[in-house]
């Protein structure tokens, strides 16, 4: 593109000016190096997205407050009163529900002011789910005719009677009682798909979508905000209540905060809420008027594994909430100085403005530190929010084009020559009945080779045969069907096409990327299946099921020592070499590669974890050892069990856990999210 003509030749030439540009803390509000400033808005936004990818919510958010001006990019919470004064009997009022926010408590608030309450009988509340739609229709009449208010939460959970409500809603929205009011309440869709609420009833309500507040600081406020000077006062035992009250609180504003930072946040993302906090704070004030000594233990338990843990299904994030709750609230809290973040210690006695005051004074600039995290996870999370915020923008395109033939023409020949060259590329599928005519014993480790050299035809016959019909489609030859447009767009925008997702293994590739991955990994298994010797260096992400190579290690170690299966376990040695230094593999166990570490690095002098490197997101791991071991031999007691997930989606895609040495106490990468990557 002319506009960008010598950009690279620029860098080169004043390298330690684009540096220190690149390496600025916000280089979206830094001027460009030389005459490049000068460029246009939109230009330097490509420039930025080439160099800072992480940075371009925050540089889009800029342009488009230059470009169309600040009101559109204020977040400010619209007052609920004004909004109220729109709604009617034919407009009920929708509110999109977000984590942590109860948009109910506006709504009584309101009902209370014009005189709508439980106990006037005037309003009603039904919650749906499990037959409470007839009640909820029973509200509805009753309320149109009398005047009343009705609320109806969660009707994304009764997909089959919406249709019902919709017709429901229309009947009532004429001549109905002129103070009938109707608020209704949902979570957004997780996927398309899950789209269920009819357009009538959204094109006909007003919506609301209230945000949860955002950093640190803001959070924290509002935990203390669900308090008052009254409840801390209510304790006899006032030092300790308040103690355990505000780490409480940070506690809750870190759980619910550390979802931004996606997959290392936590595996799933949980919906805790105030309820949590203030049930907690009731059982916090039970339990120190019952006992003489502070029952530390129980409270923990009582916190992580019942008020929060409820949430929680996923066993990582289990031992996530539990590892905070033993840092912030333990004895050590009342014996001076204790520090819930670097730079932020637990305030001492005070009043409850006093602790607000306190958070404004003392709590450091929002920050991953503030959670445990390394900065680093900032960055992957920020480069996840403006990819999807680019996938946005590009499935937004319009599809049909108006500029005629010629762009229509130009789609298919880059479909065309995608296709062509994967087709020209893709191997021939595995001859698996010869494959066994050469192996004389079938050991653990050949079965794990069939069983991937079968897994791997299905997929590559799926892509040819999806492939070749496309292409007779694209000629004219066969009447195009609706899998074959999508996979004519999966191959247009460069994404893999579902048919061959759901055949393959997890990934996060674009479709070049995991194209060239498969072609790796056909390439390792037709090594193995040449002799069936194990190779030297197994290149552990190279398969569909990882598990199972890691319980063929298990196995035929077992078969070899007669040892019982279930009690043996993977031994885990990080060595110092690289995939280039060995040539043969161990005489028991095998030799893996392949690993990335998310959260923290590798350090080889030491032989030990250690913290990561900024900017080095996923630094590569040496080659790992792996043995098998009687389960009941005394592990070393500094280690870190280390999760190992296929993707960084990390979650669903969990493979093993490999135990691996630390010199800092293990709950230090509990919190900073450290696992293991096979693909990055």
């Amino acid at each position: 593109m002319e506009e960008f003509r010598n950009l690279d030749r620029d860098i080169e030439g004043s390298a330690k000016r684009w540096k220190k540009f690149v390496e600025s803390e916000c280089p979206e509000r830094e001027k460009f190096p030389q005459e490049w400033k000068n460029k246009s808005a939109l230009q330097r936004l490509c420039m930025l997205r080439a160099i800072r990818p992480d940075r371009m919510t925050y540089a889009v958010r800029d342009f488009v407050e230059e470009k169309l001006g600040s009101k559109y990019v204020i977040g400010r919470s619209l007052d609920f009163t004004t909004s109220f004064e729109e709604s009617g009997p034919a407009t009920p009022m929708f509110f999109i529900l977000s984590p942590g926010v109860d948009p109910l408590k506006d709504v009584e608030k309101q009902g209370k002011k014009l005189g709508y309450t439980f106990n006037n009988r005037n309003f009603h509340n039904v919650s749906l789910g499990q037959g409470q739609e007839a009640v909820a229709e029973e509200a509805l009449a009753m309320a149109a005719k009398e005047g009343h208010w009705v609320i109806l939460q969660n009707i994304h959970l009764v997909a089959k009677w919406l249709s019902s409500l919709e017709k429901k809603l229309e009947q009532h929205s004429a001549g109905s009682h002129q103070e009938f009011r109707v608020f209704i309440s949902a979570e957004p869709a997780p996927s398309p798909d899950g789209h269920v609420i009819p357009q009538g009833i959204l094109e006909n309500s007003i919506k609301i979508t209230n945000e949860p507040p955002t950093g640190m600081h803001a959070n924290l406020h509002k935990a203390l905000d669900n308090f008052s000077q009254d409840t801390l006062e209510m304790c006899a035992r006032e030092n300790e209540f308040k103690s355990i009250l505000f780490a409480l609180c940070y506690f809750h504003a870190v759980v619910a905060e550390r979802r931004k930072f996606g997959p290392q946040g936590w595996n799933r993302s949980y919906p805790f809420n105030t309820g949590d906090l203030t049930i907690s704070v009731n059982v916090l004030y039970n339990y120190l008027e019952a006992n003489s000594k502070v029952p530390y233990d129980d409270l923990r338990y009582l916190f992580g594994e019942i008020m929060y843990g409820g949430h929680i299904t996923d066993d990582w994030d289990r031992r996530l909430c539990k590892t905070y709750l033993e840092e912030f609230i333990k004895p050590e809290m009342l014996e001076g100085e204790f520090f819930l973040a670097p730079g932020f210690p637990l305030p001492g006695n005070m009043d409850y403005n006093g602790y607000h005051q306190y958070i404004d004074d003392a709590l450091p600039a929002e920050s991953p530190y503030l959670y445990g995290l390394h900065p680093n996870a900032e960055i992957g999370f920020l480069t996840q929010t403006s990819e999807k915020l680019f996938r946005t923008v590009l499935e937004m395109q319009p599809r049909a084009t108006s500029t005629g033939e010629g762009a229509g023409a130009a789609r298919e020949e880059k479909v065309k020559a995608c296709l062509d060259e994967i087709l020209e590329k893709l191997p021939d599928e595995f001859n698996i009945p010869e494959l066994m005519a050469k192996v004389e014993e079938r050991t653990p480790y050949v079965v794990v080779a069939f069983q991937e050299c079968e897994r791997m035809n299905i997929l590559s016959s799926e892509i040819k045969r999806s492939l070749q019909e496309l292409d007779l489609g694209l000629k004219g030859e066969l009447t195009m069907t609706s899998n074959m447009e999508n996979l004519q767009s999966a191959l247009f925008l460069d994404t893999v096409p579902e048919s061959w997702t759901r055949r393959a293994y997890p990934s996060v590739a674009g479709l070049a990327g995991w194209f060239a991955d498969l072609l790796s990994r056909i390439k390792e298994l037709e090594t193995w299946t040449g002799d069936f010797v194990l190779p030297s260096v197994v290149w552990l992400a190279g398969f569909f099921n990882p598990q199972s190579f890691l319980t063929a290690i298990l196995q035929s170690t077992a078969r070899k020592s007669e040892w019982p299966l279930d009690r043996m376990t993977l031994q885990c040695d990080v060595t110092k070499k690289t995939r280039e230094d060995l040539s043969s593999p161990p005489r028991e166990g095998a030799y893996v590669h392949g690993l990335f570490m998310e959260g923290a690095r590798w350090d080889m002098q030491t032989g030990m974890m250690t913290d990561a490197l900024l900017k080095d997101l996923t630094p590569a791991m040496p080659v790992i050892f792996l043995k098998a071991v009687p389960a009941d031999r005394q592990a070393p007691r500094s280690v870190y069990p280390c999760p190992v997930y296929k993707t960084c989606q990390r979650g669903p895609t969990y493979v093993w856990t490999f135990p691996l040495k630390t010199k800092e106490t293990p709950s230090k990468w509990v919190l900073a999210g450290v696992a293991l990557l096979l693909q990055i």
